[in-house]
């Protein structure tokens, strides 16, 4: 059993200001951010699946708000098959698009492309479910950091030593961490997690989700640029990073996001007093 604790360490920088300085941050034409993503919980009756499609265009730096995408076309086609899963606007979320059969459940081993018609420009991506592990336990230590006020949690789980995995850790409260085996591989694992501000009687819904060595870089910057101070890292990143999404119409007029598929399971879990 090895145990690994991953340390959040915050920088507080002071600085005093005399005179004021205009800096001119270039921001380019929008481009269009696609970010779909997918859990699949394979071990629940029934099967859950969430997630769907978000639609936006990427805004200036300093821009408090972004825009959403409503007049697009949606849909996701199984390769193997030819079938194809068409997706509507939901009614309560400008520029979020959910299946319009949300019972169709994406099988291991087969490659599913998505389709985003924006603009008379088609913008394609292509994947796979990945799968994952179960979470085998939570339990609340009595750890802290610097401030002494943090609360542990420490979760337990167990590799599949058949394959290299990838995963993709979810907190609750837009707080992620990505993971690969490489120091694991097969083994029964556990580590620890430090929330800040908890208070008991709280509870938390901790995932773990198969995510693919692409997906799992990508996350990595936008997390290390989010610096998880409270954002979401994965609504539209400050720089452009790309993902696995295509313009097939005009190349040069690329898409920013990513499209996932993830075997996921979670392990719900109250914070004691």
């Amino acid at each position: 059993m090895q145990r690994l604790c991953f340390y959040i360490i915050g920088l507080l920088i002071i600085t005093s200001c005399e005179d004021v300085i205009d800096v001119d941050v270039p921001n380019g034409e929008p481009r269009l951010v696609i970010d779909a993503s997918f859990e699949i919980y394979l071990d629940e009756t029934p099967v859950d699946a969430l997630g769907g499609v978000r639609l936006t265009l990427s805004a200036p730096f300093f821009d408090d708000s972004v825009p959403t995408v409503s007049d697009a076309t949606v849909f996701i086609t199984n390769l193997s098959d030819n079938s194809v899963v068409n997706f509507v606007e939901s009614l309560g979320e400008s520029g979020f698009f959910i299946p319009e059969d949300p019972n169709v459940i994406p099988e291991f081993g087969i490659d599913y492309e998505l389709t985003v018609i924006y603009n008379e420009e088609t913008y394609k991506a292509t994947t796979q479910l990945i799968p994952t592990v179960a979470i085998d336990n939570v339990e609340q230590g009595d750890g802290t950091l610097f401030d002494g006020d943090e609360t542990e949690i420490i979760i337990f789980f167990t590799d599949d030593g058949n394959r290299e995995d990838f995963y993709l850790f979810d907190f609750d409260f837009n707080l992620y961490l990505p993971s690969e085996d490489r120091f694991y591989q097969g083994e029964s694992f556990n580590f620890s997690y430090f929330y800040e501000d908890m208070v008991g009687g709280e509870e938390v819904t901790i995932k773990i989700l198969g995510i693919e060595e692409r997906y799992f870089n990508y996350s990595n910057i936008l997390i290390e640029q989010s610096e998880q101070d409270g954002g979401n890292p994965f609504q539209t990143p400050p720089a452009q990073i790309r993902g696995n999404i295509i313009n097939t119409t005009n190349p040069d007029n690329y898409a920013l996001g990513y499209f996932n598929l993830s075997e996921a399971n979670r392990f719900q879990f109250i914070i004691e007093e």
